[in-house]
């Protein structure tokens, strides 16, 4: 039986307790950003054409963020480490059967199912977080969480790529869903943090979409994950178009993860220094940088830049957003950081997929520069938001 941790007033996070939550936000993240290198070798693989086997990453997006709701009141019901538990099996099962995909449908469905388990990692990592560091310092431990999922990106980009082209796309698969069942189990060690308990099951939800500001960090969301992450998914697939090699692609987009683990280590220190509209500014200037470099060009040099940009856009501009979920409804944190979630994977599988057709033919400047357009509604959005909530 899990322990219970005191209120955020009376303790700061334990230093055992965060290695395991960056250690399931790590195996989350690898597992979801390890398609997008490996997607123009695993088509001929499969006999299936681009567009199709980018379902198999859309469908992920659209699945991870379709069950965050779902997650967010099993673990406002049940509790945290519970749901974390519970959807790591699950996640640990979807991963071993994409590994033994034999067609693209197989595999589509099996990622969807993966997408759909691993969705609890991330959300659950963050509200426990939430709910035992006290709001004015909560940033630091949230930008050391987003280090570690940082690293999974980067890691998955460099391993991803380099696994499929010398030895299997299906040991790519195949890891993640070792590593999540070792986690299921050891999760047992981290204590359940105090929460305020429902009265009924739907409350939590009534509770979050009763709140403007709540709908108001959804709709930013929603472009956020359009804009950071689906037009991400197609950086490998752009050099690839030019003869790149796999793995040297992977390699490029692996910077994504170094850029956001740099930054998240300088906005740990600006934290308190800096306001939380000026991080998003920060970001979004970066962000916007990024996807004007990758517009005017495809080259290696520009990508590497371009990369470096993206991450550290995101941990400037989403760690900000995701500190500022965590604090809209406390009552209800899970179900409305996994809303928040919802709308962020939601906006990357409608861009992953809209854009598919027109990466098919190598049309990649136009996909770049519109997702440039895009960062600036995003980030005023984002920063008038945070300037008027209080």
């Amino acid at each position: 039986m899990s322990t219970t941790l005191p209120s955020p007033a009376a303790t700061r996070l334990p230093r055992s307790a965060l290695r395991l939550l960056r250690t399931a936000g790590f195996v989350s993240n690898f597992d979801r950003f390890c398609i997008a290198p490996m997607l123009v070798l695993i088509g001929p693989r499969l006999g299936a054409p681009l567009p199709t086997v980018a379902l198999a990453a859309g469908g992920y997006y659209l699945a991870y963020g379709l069950m965050q709701p779902v997650w967010g009141l099993v673990s406002d019901l049940r509790g945290r480490v519970w749901a974390m538990r519970v959807s790591l099996g699950g996640a640990a099962v979807a991963a071993l059967a994409s590994a033994a995909a034999y067609n693209a449908p197989v595999l589509i469905g099996a990622r969807m199912a993966a997408g759909g388990c691993f969705a609890a990692a991330i959300a659950a990592s963050l509200t426990y977080v939430g709910d035992t560091v006290p709001a004015a310092v909560r940033q630091r431990p949230l930008s050391e969480l987003m280090t570690a999922f940082a690293l999974g990106t980067a890691t998955a980009s460099v391993v991803a790529g380099a696994l499929a082209h010398w030895l299997s796309w299906r040991l790519v698969f195949a890891l993640p869903g070792l590593l999540a069942a070792g986690l299921a189990v050891r999760l047992r060690r981290l204590p359940e943090p105090e929460r305020q308990r429902p009265r009924t099951p739907l409350a939590p939800f009534r509770a979050v979409l009763r709140s403007g500001w709540q709908w108001y960090v959804m709709a930013v969301a929603l472009l956020e994950g359009a804009v950071l992450l689906g037009f991400l998914t197609y950086l490998a697939p752009a050099l690839e178009a030019r003869g790149v090699p796999v793995p040297l692609a992977g390699a490029v987009v692996a910077l994504y993860g170094a850029g956001a683990m740099a930054a998240a280590r300088l906005v740990a220190r600006l934290v308190g220094r800096w306001t939380p509209v000026r991080l998003i500014v920060v970001g979004g200037v970066q962000s916007g940088a990024a996807h004007l470099l990758a517009g005017w060009s495809q080259s290696v040099p520009a990508l590497v830049v371009s990369a470096l940009l993206l991450g550290g856009g995101w941990s400037f501009l989403h760690s900000t957003i995701q500190s500022w979920a965590t604090a809209l409804v406390p009552a209800a944190r899970a179900t409305g950081v996994a809303m928040f979630g919802v709308a962020l994977y939601v906006g990357s599988a409608l861009a992953t997929g809209l854009a598919a057709s027109t990466a098919d033919h190598h049309a990649y400047r136009p996909l770049f520069w519109l997702a440039a357009v895009l960062t600036v509604p995003l980030t005023v959005a984002a920063a008038a938001g945070r300037a008027r909530y209080r």
